[in-house]
């Protein structure tokens, strides 16, 4: 048996028994102090690193009996991060373990506190953990932690779903899941399923093979400029276009990306307007909360209009290419949208649905014409 000392997020008890596999709320535990170190948050993602300080003392949380078992879970989730155990002595003058993170491999920014990461950050972080230790004795941590910026974009898309609007005129049926393997997993990830749910008449399915694409949240803007009576779409090689053949592979569509972990899908559309377009919103519209295709996948959409100013200027090259993106903007009067898009020039869904709902509510977004000004105001 083993005793470790958790400084940071695994003091939560909630993902301590995710991270397990096991209840956390039995364990020997008790409350301890590590000298000489204190605690930092990361400037790289939500959780805490402890460095070596001269006069800190880092509070934190003993746990003893842990098994060997226990040790290869921890160590696969905390490897995920590069950090490993190190044997330290306590303030009491106790011997324990501690998880410490690779030297330089990350940034210490300000002050880490508990309470604050749990108010913030804990649903979160469990429910990336309980994809995280999904992969336990399948791959090997270094894999993981590759995926983990999608685990927690995929997380985060869990955390949508559960605060959905739609629905309230459908069925809240049954499903019972009876099998499901994850067959594909790095950018995005593919399950395979086994389910029974319930029929309209009561009774329940046979079961059911069905595969599901696991994809994160996403934002989509359409910039729309009401004085110049115009909008901004992005054209960019998609990879959808391409595998099914398509003779254009590059597409037309509305400023686009995922819904960052912690961040709002409204906060997610403003981000990206200025990382793929340069562009400042003034104001922005919601349009529709949908599902990409509801048959198959879990990509979900929320859909917006920005208000920007687009002159001329507005068209060029963009993109960020750490991202590996390369985009060109292209400013369109309204009328050449809805040209485009009654006319099937343009193969992106929620390019139509934004210009459809443009057209219905655009006398409203228009700004009055100076021309029209009453005299002697």
């Amino acid at each position: 048996m083993r005793s470790l000392f958790f400084y940071g997020s695994l003091r939560h008890q909630p993902l301590l028994a995710i991270v397990l596999g096991r209840p956390a709320d039995r364990l020997d535990t008790e409350a301890a102090v590590l000298p000489g170190y204190a605690t930092f948050a990361a400037a790289e993602g939500p959780f805490p690193l402890i460095v070596p300080s001269t006069d800190g003392a880092a509070e934190g949380l003993l746990v003893r009996g842990l098994t060997d078992a226990d040790i290869a879970r921890l160590d696969f989730y905390e490897g995920s991060f590069a950090y490993d155990l190190v044997e330290m002595m306590l303030a009491d003058g106790q011997s324990a373990e501690v998880y410490l993170p690779e030297p330089d491999r990350w940034t210490p920014r300000g002050a880490w506190s508990l309470d604050a990461w749990e108010a913030r950050w804990a649903a979160l972080s469990c429910e990336a953990a309980r994809e995280v230790m999904g992969y336990f004795g399948q791959r090997d941590r270094a894999e993981v932690a590759a995926m983990f910026p999608m685990i927690r974009k995929r997380a985060q898309s869990r955390l949508n779903a559960a605060r959905s609007r739609h629905g309230a005129l459908t069925k809240a049926g049954r499903t019972v899941v009876e099998d499901r393997r994850r067959s594909y997993a790095h950018f995005f990830a593919l399950d395979d399923m086994k389910v029974r749910f319930e029929h309209f008449d009561g009774g329940m399915s046979p079961v059911e093979d069905r595969a599901v694409f696991i994809s994160a949240d996403a934002a989509i803007v359409l910039p729309y400029d009401p004085v110049r009576d115009r909008v901004l779409l992005v054209e960019q090689m998609r990879m959808g276009p391409l595998a099914r053949g398509d003779r254009r592979v590059w597409q037309l569509e509305p400023v686009a990306g995922h819904v960052d972990p912690g961040e709002t899908p409204r906060e997610a559309a403003i981000r990206e307007a200025q990382e793929e377009a340069g562009l400042t919103l003034e104001a922005i519209e919601p349009i529709a909360e949908v599902y990409a295709s509801p048959g198959n996948s879990t990509e979900f959409y929320y859909i917006f209009l920005g208000i920007a100013d687009l002159p001329d200027a507005a068209e060029g090259i963009g993109g960020l290419p750490e991202e590996g993106e390369d985009i060109r903007a292209h400013v369109l009067s309204f009328d050449a949208l809805m040209t485009l898009v009654e006319g099937f020039g343009a193969a992106n869904a929620p390019l139509g649905l934004a210009a459809f709902w443009l057209a219905r509510h655009r006398d409203r977004l228009r700004l009055p014409d100076p021309g029209d000004t009453p005299e002697g105001t």
